[in-house]
């Protein structure tokens, strides 16, 4: 894939995927969430298993957080699950989206570069 195959804001190389159990949806919020989740910039797509309530989101993680997605999950009256499982993988998640973050803005750097006027005789 490419970063064409992908929503504008989405660059293949930071494009994350994330599995979260919620708790509290109902049929009148499920939509709204989904809806609001799916405008929100950096998002690639969303979905929602209702057999296992679980919310699949895809995004770039230096345009979108996980903590942008938790506002709106409760601002609508659902939460995450708080079980032990899904609260490890929420951290995890977390980590793992600091760091592509962090990395994307990383500027590469080599002591072993010739210095400055060292390659001309």
């Amino acid at each position: 894939m490419s970063d064409l195959d992908h929503r504008v804001g989405v660059q293949e190389a930071n494009l994350v995927v994330r599995h979260l159990k919620l708790e509290g949806i109902t049929t009148e919020n499920k939509a709204t969430i989904l809806a609001e989740i799916d405008q929100t910039f950096g998002i690639d797509n969303v979905s929602f298993d209702d057999n296992s309530q679980t919310l699949n989101v895809a995004y770039d993680a230096t345009n979108c957080c996980l903590d942008g997605l938790e506002e709106i999950i409760h601002k609508h009256g659902a939460d995450i699950s708080h079980d032990l499982w899904t609260h490890f993988k929420e951290m995890y998640y977390k980590y793992v989206d600091e760091n592509v973050k962090d990395n994307a803005q990383h500027q590469p750097w080599s002591c072993h570069q010739k210095p400055p006027g060292g390659g001309k005789k």
